[in-house]
């Protein structure tokens, strides 16, 4: 099954969220095939290096540069050559989107849900859950 996991979920997994946790480790166990593109590796890649969001994380740097190198070498590699505006509420969440579409993602993981939504343009086979949600919804 094919996932694309928004940053805020790798933050929250470096944080220590048992659901994030769980998500990262069955992606690196191949349970799950996490999509990434240029504009998410970016976010990733900038956002795990922000200290000040990181202050109380049990995970150093460079430890949270390793775990996204193990996590980028699972990953579906996807280009983006059509550019979807769903016309989110927060616009730089577009590329998830986008992203979605061309990798043909069965699930947006993220925790704003609200933000995507409220879109424009609906994508039915793409279904944006919470990590709780997803993970409930699976066993099911």
């Amino acid at each position: 099954m094919k996932i694309i996991l928004d940053t805020n979920i790798l933050v929250a997994a470096c944080m220590g969220s048992k659901p994030a946790n769980t998500l990262v480790a069955q992606c690196l166990q191949g349970v799950f095939c996490p999509i990434v593109g240029t504009a998410l590796f970016n976010e990733y890649e900038t956002v795990l290096l922000r200290e000040e969001i990181f202050t109380n994380c049990r995970l150093n740097v460079a430890e949270r540069e390793e775990l996204l190198n193990i996590f980028l070498s699972c990953c579906q590699w996807v280009k983006i050559y059509y550019a979807w505006r769903p016309n989110l509420r927060d616009e730089s969440d577009s590329h998830l989107i986008e992203l979605a579409v061309a990798g043909n993602a069965n699930y947006l993981i993220t925790r704003n849900i609200r933000d995507f939504y409220q879109a424009q343009l609906h994508f039915p086979h793409i279904h944006i859950r919470t990590p709780e949600d997803f993970l409930q919804e699976i066993t099911q």
